[in-house]
């Protein structure tokens, strides 16, 4: 391969992860070309993009970014993976078609987070994290929880003084009468 083209496909890797942050590598074992495609479609389906890259083209376009790392102890032909809602969201869709058994072969090779290297046991594991979804749904309960507990506290204290008028009251009454 000449030095121009590949520089145009260095580009062109360089280019579709722009501003991406975090990326899965996968192998995608011995899948056919149907096979490829229908999986290309399904993660189509999610905002999920799927390439496969050559190691050392990958490398390059990804030298002075954040998905650097993962590509430091890479071998073998892969494929990228980036988009879906967030990392987890990319993790936790990946995780279930590893899973199927129509694709079966595909495994974790690896990937990028932040800035660090993910190794195939630590994809496994982001894919079990709550998603942002899921982040924030807990982070609302929490923080409402506080305030029920605060409002609750308030009227706890409010009733707890006007029982006490009341039976106050209430000796007034019985006195004067």
């Amino acid at each position: 391969m000449s030095k121009r083209i590949k520089n145009m496909l260095i580009e062109d890797i360089r280019s579709r992860l722009d501003g991406v942050n975090d990326v899965i590598l996968v192998s995608l074992g011995q899948l056919d070309a149907i096979k490829t495609t229908e999986l290309r479609r399904t993660l189509r389906q999610k905002k999920i993009h799927l390439q496969l890259i050559k190691n050392s083209l990958a490398r390059q376009a990804t030298l002075d970014s954040p998905l650097a790392p993962a590509f430091t102890e890479t071998a073998g032909m892969l494929a990228m993976a980036w988009g879906g809602e967030d990392v987890v969201d990319l993790a936790k869709e990946l995780d279930r078609i590893v899973k199927l058994k129509e694709y079966e072969g595909i495994e974790f090779r690896g990937g990028a987070l932040d800035g660090g290297r993910l190794g195939p046991d630590d994809v496994k594991a982001v894919a079990k994290w709550p998603s942002r979804a899921e982040q924030l749904s807990i982070l609302s309960g929490q923080i409402s929880s506080v305030g029920s507990m605060l409002s609750g506290q308030l009227i706890s204290a409010g009733g707890a003084i006007a029982s006490q008028l009341k039976t106050r009251m209430e000796e007034l009454e019985k006195a004067e009468a």
